[in-house]
């Protein structure tokens, strides 16, 4: 490919590359005003524009530098990339147990489309393995894509499928189950997933990965590795999150599926089990628990599928000088449900107070979270919160709003009674609410001050 695929009616960038002769997909060094920089030259995007150049460094970064900043740029190599991981079949060993891969999308089944610059949901499963061989030295993959989405459009049918899915994979004897999934919502599909699916007898292990596999710092082939070997080998049968626990390559942690929230938009260690600990550690070895208080392993193919869901559903968080208009507006279009994550024990502004009588009234469900995230909904602590509860709201426990979000809805697809709303949605099913919170659940460590920096200093030498 030629630098013409750098192509426009005004296009200094194209004649940046024609001045130094360098093509597109060539190793290049190049100097700018800003520094001297290594990469491949990428083909431009269909949105991109014609005044930069677009580098992919040695780190796996992309980095786009202007053409004025150019001082010069010399050719090292050049190999056209193919960005495309072969399929393979999948080795059978009648000794090895059988695992399903179900894929959704998202990151960890991705590649980069080098056409418009992003990264989309296009590798296969098959394609997974062919990156990943070292998946057949622990089970038979068997593969299935129900859909290939990010997982900001995952939703009640994506939830239904993939619940339907995984009860028929049961029934047909699979050791274990592996959801690949997209990081973004994937606290909330497990948690969907952890009343939709009930009592299973195998793992069901959610899995994905911060950074695409075309990058060198990707979790990708190590999430796999930890999630099918849970799958394959572990003890642990509820629904679960498979990712990276330290922020280095030393092994992954399986957190429940109603405990577990992303918690930062970049890190690889970003899920974090909530007011609890995490249920096992999984490295090349095995799994190993952190706690007794599981479901284990069975060897029958008994599960219940219950795909119940209402859509009318919403969650809101509250803001000082929220208005009542909000809640209104979501009685006025006929929404059966409201999560509330609330301040402090579970409060919100005394304005709101007509609005939510009026749900209420409408028999429309309203639940009270709180967006501390840790801790609970103790609403009969203050004032506000007996006030509010006297108008029909009621406490969601430790229920992380989330999780609080998808139950109401699976509650609500079940009755709109709302005594039995309350009791379903108070009554725990796989640990949404725990009876306490143990002192090490809470953890959050500030940089800075001299006891984390003196226990940093002796974890990271």
């Amino acid at each position: 490919m030629s630098a013409d695929s750098y192509k426009g009616y005004r296009d200094p960038a194209l004649s940046v590359l024609r001045q130094f002769g360098v093509r597109v997909w060539s190793d290049a060094e190049v100097e700018t005003t800003r520094g001297r920089f290594v990469g491949i030259i990428l083909p431009r995007s269909e949105t991109a524009d014609a005044d930069h150049i677009v580098l992919k460094l040695r780190n796996g970064y992309n980095v786009g530098l202007r053409h004025d900043t150019i001082r010069g740029m010399k050719e090292v190599g050049y190999k056209e990339a193919v960005y495309r991981i072969p399929s393979k079949d999948f080795p059978h060993d009648p000794a090895k147990p059988r695992v399903k891969l179900i894929g959704t999308g998202g990151t960890i089944a991705s590649r980069l489309d080098y056409r418009t610059g992003a990264v989309i949901p296009a590798f296969s499963p098959g394609e997974l393995y062919g990156s990943v061989p070292e998946l057949a030295d622990i089970c038979n993959l068997e593969t299935e894509k129900i859909c290939a989405v990010f997982s900001e459009n995952m939703g009640p049918e994506q939830w239904t499928k993939l619940a339907t899915t995984i009860a028929a994979e049961i029934e047909k004897g699979v050791a274990g189950i592996v959801i690949g999934h997209g990081t973004d919502t994937m606290h909330h599909t497990a948690a969907i997933l952890s009343f939709m699916v009930q009592d299973s007898p195998v793992p069901i292990v959610m899995v994905g990965s911060q950074r695409s596999s075309d990058r060198p710092s990707s979790d990708a082939a190590m999430n796999l590795i930890h999630s099918t070997r849970t799958a394959a080998s572990g003890d642990i049968a509820e629904v679960m999150v498979c990712m990276f626990g330290p922020t280095s390559d030393q092994y992954g942690l399986l957190h429940r599926g109603t405990r577990v929230r992303k918690m930062h938009s970049s890190y690889r260690s970003t899920f974090r089990t909530i007011s609890d600990i995490p249920l096992a550690m999984v490295d090349r070895n095995g799994v190993t628990p952190l706690r007794d208080d599981y479901k284990r392993r069975r060897h029958d193919r008994n599960v219940r599928l219950d795909t119940a869901f209402d859509e009318k559903v919403s969650i809101v968080y509250y803001y000082p000088n929220m208005a009542p208009d909000i809640i209104d507006s979501l009685v006025d279009n006929g929404y059966h449900g409201i999560v509330i994550a609330g301040t402090g024990l579970g409060h919100v502004n005394r304005p709101l107070y007509p609005a939510l009588r009026r749900a209420h009234e409408k028999g429309v469900a309203v639940c009270m979270t709180v967006q501390t995230i840790w801790g609970f909904a103790q609403m009969y602590v203050y004032e506000t919160g007996r006030e509010i509860m006297e108008l029909g709201v009621f406490p969601a426990a430790n229920m992380l709003p989330e999780v609080a979000y998808v139950k109401l809805g699976w509650v609500l697809g079940h009755t709109r009674d709302l005594a039995e709303v309350e009791r379903m949605m108070t009554t725990p099913i796989n640990g949404e609410i725990t009876e306490r919170e143990p002192h090490n659940g809470y953890l959050v460590f500030q940089g800075g001050v001299p006891e984390v920096e003196e226990f940093i200093r002796s974890y990271r030498k």
